[in-house]
């Protein structure tokens, strides 16, 4: 079977494992980001029992393989807690909790990258804490966040495979039955690769086209 007739043949079926990768990146990144500015604030918090809490989610995450963590998540807790949770559910869980690890980190040194001064000055206009890190801080770390966060962001769109263990049946786990129903391994992944390398290019020059929005919004300052 040529390379051609798998491409044509497994078409329909890799493209709908493509949009469920493509979901499963967004919620799980979108739960991982949410999850990171909080674990962020916790680890520049003045409060030790809040950084202490972040720190240990962080090494715990870090500290072990994403595989064991999906298969915790899904197998583990039906074991031990008696949570039925479907297979997509559980990817996304997983795959959102691995990322808040490292995009916290990120979140956290773009904050504090930030003049402290700017913090002091507006304060001393009369904004609060809060609204100071909401209109003046936060915007800022957030530009400087944006090309780290591109890169985490691209891993996690990798790491979705992973998934494929669990029985998600997104691009990986597509490769996976067509290999074992075609007899053509080193084709049907080099196929299921091409699209990986389509969503990353894809995932890539969006973000570079956010990066120029914002740097244009900024008269071309950082």
């Amino acid at each position: 079977m040529a390379f051609r007739e798998i491409l044509v043949t497994t078409a329909a079926g890799f493209g709908q494992a493509a949009w469920i990768t493509v979901q499963l990146t967004f919620l799980s990144l979108l739960l991982g980001s949410v999850l990171g500015l909080i674990l962020a604030f916790f680890k520049i918090s003045s409060i030790r029992v809040l950084q202490w809490i972040a720190n240990l989610y962080i090494a715990l995450i870090r500290g072990t393989p994403l595989i064991v963590q999906i298969m915790f998540f899904y197998f583990g807790l039906a074991q031990g807690l008696g949570w039925n949770i479907n297979e997509f559910p559980a990817g996304i869980l997983a795959l959102g909790i691995h990322a808040a690890a490292y995009i916290a980190e990120i979140f956290r040194g773009a904050i504090q990258s930030i003049d402290r001064g700017q913090m002091e000055a507006a304060r001393s206009l009369g904004m609060s804490y809060p609204q100071a890190m909401r209109r003046i801080v936060m915007p800022q770390a957030f530009r400087r966040s944006l090309p780290p966060l591109g890169n985490q962001f691209i891993i996690g769109l990798k790491n979705s495979s992973l998934v494929a263990y669990i029985g998600v049946n997104e691009l990986f786990g597509m490769a996976l039955s067509e290999a074992s129903a075609n007899y053509q391994p080193f084709l049907t992944y080099a196929v299921n690769g091409l699209y990986y390398l389509a969503l990353v290019l894809i995932f890539t020059f969006l973000l570079h086209r956010m990066e120029k929005h914002l740097h244009r919004d900024k008269g071309g300052t950082a």
